[in-house]
């Protein structure tokens, strides 16, 4: 009988020490803050320090609670949970702020300690975050805290099921064997455990801690007969579809009813996260464009003055869904193309482009109006850059994929553009490399990602050569 690790006793162990640990981290960082700035003559024990410290460690758990940071992550890089580590702390801070600033409270608190605080506590709840998955990679490499699987199926999919399983041994996944009706030539005989009907009886005599089936979906009656059998059985089992599409949106469970679906194409964003991304344009586009309203009238005036033609150009262009939205930007050149089904992209030394134009291109300053599309909800500042209608009619047949840009409102600057692919797309292969950019960060959105988006684009995404 093959022995099982302690997964199933000490999961909700570890999962009550990490939470301990963070709610530990922000009150320890309020007190290091203090302790770094020791003339502030700030008492951390003081009721109001206290009230701030509980305060934040109540609205971090609850807040954590939608950013699902307590779920398991066991399967999954660091980088990920670490990332969500953030993303809760930062909205956790700007709830405070809110709240401070509602409540006239601020001036009650040292602003120096608050802002230690603030940023050291990320660094400790990221460090625990840290020193516990490194426990538990020594304590899954010593053979405990881990997984005793097995596959159903000797597919193409369940080989590649198990090269993952096997070259990441981080994750606690110990792979017993595979599991057929007929075993594929490239199984190894030692690796395979029997038909599917030895499976269903070694599952129910407790022999694994989960199993994965990896048949392919077009056996659908060997698949729901495995799955009746294995419902006799107390024993964990996940589906691995193969859906035989290799650029998955959003891969994730729902339901229609009672029935299982299984999403391929849909947007990143759940209710909280849209609701956070609108809070985030809604925040910073407000504070950019009152800093950067002198500049703007500066502009405006500038181009009336060197040439003929309105200050502002208007374009259609995709919004989120696909609808058509009027994008605003600063006029560059001597013409305006008012026929979106035939749009000629800026080139090189292009007669069109004016003189102003040309230096307004080449350091982004044309797009500043789009924030005003910002705050009326149209684009957000981080999204795939919105393209003319007639060139999102020309890649959508080119390029797979393409329109799924849309499933999010198009932004200001993106993932794309920071990585060095905007400008002139004179070819397939540059349009394929900026929809590939597009559709990552799709995948990959998170509150960090577009702040560091944000970050990146200050110094590197406003001037590029390919920018004309």
């Amino acid at each position: 009988m093959v022995e099982s690790g302690l997964i199933r006793s000490n999961q909700r162990l570890v999962n009550v020490i990490e939470r301990l640990l963070d709610l530990g981290m922000v009150f320890f960082g309020l007190l290091i803050a203090s302790i770094l700035h020791p003339d502030s003559g700030v008492d951390v024990t003081a009721p109001t320090y206290a009230i701030a410290g509980i305060l934040a460690a109540v609205l971090f758990y609850v807040i954590a609670a939608q950013t699902r940071l307590y779920q398991s992550w066991r399967g999954v890089e660091l980088s990920l949970p670490v990332k969500n580590v953030l993303q809760t702390w930062g909205i956790t801070v700007v709830t405070l702020f809110t709240i401070a600033w509602a409540l006239k409270v601020s001036e009650t608190y040292s602003r120096i300690v608050i802002g230690i605080w603030f940023l050291l506590t990320p660094c400790l709840l990221v460090t625990a975050r840290v020193g516990v998955r490194k426990l538990l990679i020594r304590l899954r490499s010593a053979g405990r805290n881990s997984r005793s699987v097995a596959i159903a199926g000797c597919s193409k999919l369940a080989a590649k099921l198990a090269a993952e399983i096997e070259a990441n041994p981080w994750m606690g996944f110990q792979l017993q064997g595979f599991y057929d009706d007929s075993p594929s030539p490239d199984t190894p005989a030692e690796r395979y455990l029997g038909d599917l009907q030895q499976l269903t009886q070694d599952a129910r005599a407790k022999r694994y801690d989960q199993v994965f089936i990896a048949l392919p979906m077009s056996d659908e009656e060997r698949i729901r007969d495995l799955v009746h059998g294995l419902s006799d059985s107390s024993t964990p089992v996940h589906f691995v579809p193969d859906l035989f599409v290799s650029n998955l949106m959003k891969a994730q469970m729902s339901a229609v009813g009672n029935l299982p679906t299984i999403s391929v194409f849909d947007s990143t964003f759940d209710d909280f996260g849209r609701l956070l991304k609108r809070l985030e344009d809604i925040v910073l586009s407000s504070l950019i464009l009152l800093l950067i309203s002198p500049i703007m009238l500066a502009i405006g005036i500038a181009i009336k003055a060197t040439s003929k033609g309105p200050m502002f150009f208007k374009q259609k262009r995709y919004g989120i869904g696909g609808d058509e939205i009027w994008v605003w930007k600063f006029r560059s050149m001597s013409v305006s193309e008012n026929d979106p089904s035939h749009i000629q992209q800026a080139q090189k030394n292009d007669a069109r482009i004016t003189p102003l134009g040309a230096f307004i291109r080449r350091t982004s300053l044309d797009e500043l109006p789009q924030f005003i599309n910002v705050l009326q909800g149209q684009m957000s500042i981080v999204g795939p850059r919105p393209h003319a209608v007639a060139h999102n009619e020309l890649y959508r047949k080119d390029i797979e994929g393409y329109m799924l840009r849309h499933l999010v409102k198009p932004g200001i600057t993106g993932w794309a553009q920071v990585n060095g692919w905007r400008g002139e797309t004179d070819t397939l292969e540059k349009m394929q490399k900026r929809v590939e950019y597009d559709l990552a960060y799709i995948r990959d959105w998170s509150l960090w990602l577009d702040l560091k988006i944000i970050f990146l684009t200050i110094f590197k995404g406003f001037i590029n050569k390919n920018a004309y």
